[in-house]
């Protein structure tokens, strides 16, 4: 056998491994030391494969598709500084708990460390950011080279798709000569499937559970942005069952699609009613249950922090369960599913008078957000619009900084089918657009919207390069409010030497140039009695850029006043 047959086998035996275990996506940003590998997706029939140049935007880009799909996609670059910029989405794909299989291709052996072009030390590349590394043999004739690669795939995967999910590496030597002799058929496999396990909490931990919840006169239910494919049914039977207040995060995906019967037990406001001193005394819990990450919600934190319930149980998939403000008192090892409603439950000792507090208080505070849009005319009433007359089924994808919050303050509770979506891993701004673009997609029966600040467009300008090599369909809005908008709700705001310089970093861009570069619909909205432009489209133009221009100053005046509003009702 040849060298050029030795790399046909040895490439289209990862290609084949990879389908074997469930890989559908592969998004590629070409390169030479990664052609032949290159080669073998691209003429493979059994995937999707998508084409983004820039590493950094392919990576989110992929990471957007993973996220969509809750399955593992691929990503494969060329070697040198090309793996160094998959890292900022590997970090999120950690964080963030969503499982991406990068493949870097290697210069051999030979070539590491003397000097060769474009040759890093890519072995453990990113370190502890992935679940697992391999670094895999020189295509070779020996006869145990490819079922290594079999069996590592397979053991990669499974990693990468064990909860909780996260990112696998895979490094790959070239030798050159690099072309293969494309191949109609996949090679058979010599191992055929493997299967992961459900992680469910011991009967113990069970016991533990159901006899804090049966002593609990007052308590709540904490729902955070769940694990990728969390069965949201057995969310809402649990609620039914507990009839407890539950605060759920935008992320969380429990405010749309809400049954009708647990309507009277979702919390949307907590944000705006833990700002009150006086409620905060009178709804302090004596069990917290969590499900899924910690919500964006400062105060919420805060609140925790102040009251320290007794029972503050968190029910997660990772041994290495979050709580970043060290107040939990139990943790069950558990991704959500029927056990939850097979407790031994029972809810008589519950305090209903503890319910009326919570549910009372919202519908303060819902009335005063209902209204803002006819009050105000800032980003927050932008955000309110928006979410009112966003279509059914649609999805919205969210920057983090600013535009997460005012979703989280004025998404409230409704029976549209309308999903939120962001990366919270990092909680970074870079890669928001080329996450969008990939989740788009992972969800083509589904529009999607994406909200973002300007300096989070500029971060990730270039993930509308992906948009020449494959079709896609979004539409992104831009807040454009000259700058770094979250600066001024914090303290940097008071010290007025430097403020703009550091942190309001204005650029006085406006984008409509970058919309004609990509053949965009273009659409500028200067007032708020215009935003009915967001839902009008001129044309059939898939791909369209609404840019909605605000004042910093004036969306820091219009959301304290709301604050103010349901803090002098409350009182």
């Amino acid at each position: 056998m040849n060298e050029r047959e030795i790399l046909t086998r040895y490439v289209y035996q990862v290609v084949a491994s990879l389908v074997q275990n469930g890989v559908e996506d592969i998004v590629i940003s070409p390169g030479s030391r990664s052609t032949p590998l290159a080669y073998a997706f691209a003429s493979t029939k059994n995937l999707n494969v998508y084409r983004q140049v820039d590493e950094r935007s392919a990576a989110f880009f992929a990471l957007g598709i993973a996220k969509a799909k809750a399955k593992p996609v691929v990503l494969l670059c060329t070697s040198g500084t090309a793996a160094a910029n998959y890292f900022p989405a590997i970090v999120e794909a950690k964080y963030a708990r969503v499982p991406l299989v990068v493949i870097t291709a290697d210069r051999p052996h030979e070539l590491r460390e003397v000097g060769a072009p474009q040759a890093i030390n890519q072995i453990r590349l990113y370190g502890e950011q992935v679940k697992w590394t391999a670094e895999f043999p020189i295509p070779d004739g020996a006869k145990q080279t490819l079922p290594y690669i079999e069996r590592h795939i397979a053991r990669g995967v499974n990693i990468a798709t064990t909860p909780p999910f996260g990112p696998v590496h895979f490094n790959v030597p070239f030798r050159e000569p690099l072309l293969i002799d494309f191949q109609e058929e996949l090679p058979a496999q010599t191992f055929h499937s493997s299967f992961v396990g459900k992680i469910a909490p011991s009967e113990q931990a069970k016991d533990v559970l159901a006899t804090a919840i049966n002593q609990t006169k007052r308590g709540f239910i904490i729902v955070g942005e769940l694990a990728l494919g969390s069965d949201l049914k057995q969310i809402w039977s649990f609620i039914r069952k507990l009839k407890w207040p539950v605060l759920v995060e935008s992320l969380s995906n429990l405010r749309a699609n809400v049954p009708e019967d647990c309507t009277p037990y979702i919390i949307s406001t907590y944000d705006a009613l833990l700002k009150n001193s006086n409620f905060k005394e009178k709804v302090v819990a004596d069990t917290v249950i969590r499900f899924g990450a910690q919500p964006v919600s400062k105060f919420l934190t805060i609140f925790l922090t102040e009251s320290l319930p007794s029972n503050y149980i968190v029910i997660d998939e990772d041994p290495m369960f979050r709580d970043s403000s060290a107040v939990s008192t139990h943790f069950i090892h558990a991704n959500v599913g029927n056990w939850l409603n097979e407790l031994n439950i029972d809810s008589s000792n519950f305090d209903k008078d503890y319910l009326n507090k919570w549910r009372n208080s919202e519908e303060v505070a819902v009335k005063h957000i209902k209204e803002y849009a006819e009050i105000e005319s800032d980003e927050g009433a932008v955000v309110r619009y928006l979410l009112e007359n966003l279509p059914n089924e649609s999805d919205l994808f969210v920057s983090s900084s600013m535009p997460i919050r005012d979703i989280d303050t004025f998404l409230l509770p409704t029976s549209k089918d309308i999903q939120i979506f962001a990366n919270r891993g990092a909680n970074g701004i870079d890669g928001v657009m080329s996450t969008a673009i990939g989740f788009s997609q992972g969800r083509k029966e589904r529009e999607l919207f994406l909200l973002i600040g300007d300096l989070a467009f500029l971060h990730d300008v270039n993930a509308l390069i992906t948009t020449r090599y494959q079709p896609c369909k979004i539409t992104v809005i831009v807040l454009n409010n000259d700058g770094g908008g979250i600066f001024s709700y914090l303290s940097q705001s008071t010290v007025k030497e430097y403020y703009e310089d550091l942190f309001g970093t204005p650029t006085s861009l406006q984008f409509e140039a970058v919309a004609n570069m990509y053949n965009m619909e273009y659409v500028r909205i200067q007032e708020f009695n215009e935003l009915n432009q967001l839902f009008n489209k001129e044309n059939e133009n898939p791909l369209r850029l609404i840019e909605i221009f605000t004042d910093r100053q004036k969306n820091v005046i219009a959301h304290r006043n709301l604050w103010q509003r349901i803090h002098t009702e409350l009182e």
